[in-house]
């Protein structure tokens, strides 16, 4: 049984799990970009093809057959998620890849407010209008730094990550759910048939292969099927709230582990981003509590 107070460790452990990506890609000696993005996608989907039929039973794999348009959708998402961002580490800093993934929670409210007819309280507003107000520095700070297209690409991210959510949240409306774990698994193998083309000719090397097994595996494989286990226990803003560590974490170890200190931009344009998430999400939980709504205790 996973406790609450279990809980939140497992999904610090995993935001630490996360933020390895920036500082372990500095370290590659001859990968780059798309073959990047392969060898980690392979990985990930070799170490799903065992921990799947373990955990859940050789059943997953008829789930993914009769899974339906929505999982393939979410699937296809997971598969945009996958490939920007490795892209984006390629082609710019950690710390403006990891500030404009954080975007994506905001980026969702929009999505449900448009799409799904979700009303948004004010707090959410006013912090879309903060975030935005701290992307616009970073971005401008960057049009004369060459960095703006790494930048660009990451923000594919959270929009993929918007769809994902909007995608799962209709077919839920509808009766019908979702399973996230098997459809990270169709995203690691579509950015795998994708990006292998566009890797050849293979340039890594042996030191290279073994650090993106890391990072297929316990960076993404493993982290992704534990945060599936939390968000079973935990409420979505303490996910929210404690998912914001992996910018803390992603730039401290890349700027302790590889040198790669974030420019004076990134940091104001970061704080503006992730104060306005962090007030935002401790309203929403605080308003939850007040309330009367219970936190879970166990699974």
């Amino acid at each position: 049984m996973l406790t609450h107070g279990r809980a939140v460790w497992l999904m610090v452990a995993v935001t630490l799990m996360w933020a390895t990506a920036g500082v372990v890609t500095r370290h590659l000696e001859h990968a780059r970009s798309f073959e990047i993005t392969f060898w980690r996608s392979f990985f990930t989907l070799a170490a799903l093809l065992v921990i799947l039929p373990a955990w859940q039973g050789r059943a997953v794999f008829a789930r993914i057959r009769s899974g339906g348009t929505a999982l393939w959708i979410s699937g296809v998402c997971w598969c945009v998620m996958f490939t920007a961002f490795m892209v984006a580490l390629t082609l710019t800093g950690v710390a403006n890849v990891l500030v404009t993934m954080a975007l994506g929670p905001l980026f969702t409210a929009l999505a449900a407010r448009i799409l799904i007819g979700h009303r948004l309280p004010v707090r959410t507003w006013a912090a879309i209008v903060v975030a935005g107000l701290g992307i616009g520095w970073m971005y401008g700070t960057q049009l004369g730094e060459g960095l703006l297209a790494g930048t660009l690409v990451a923000l594919c991210v959270p929009l993929a990550g918007a769809c994902n959510w909007t995608v799962v949240q209709h077919a839920h409306a509808k009766g019908h759910e979702v399973d996230l774990v098997p459809s990270v698994l169709i995203g690691a193998a579509l950015s795998s048939l994708i990006t292998l083309p566009l890797a050849w000719p293979f340039q890594a090397n042996a030191h290279d292969v073994g650090l993106l097994a890391f990072l297929g595996v316990f960076q993404l494989a493993i982290p992704c099927v534990l945060s599936v286990l939390c968000a079973r226990v935990l409420k979505a803003p303490e996910v929210a709230l404690l998912a914001l560590l992996e910018i803390i974490f992603g730039i401290a170890l890349a700027w302790l582990g590889a040198g790669e200190a974030p420019a004076p931009s990134v940091l104001t344009g970061g704080a503006l981003v992730i104060g306005a998430l962090v007030f935002n999400e401790w309203l929403g939980l605080r308003g939850r509590r007040t309330a009367g709504v219970p936190l879970p205790t166990s699974r």
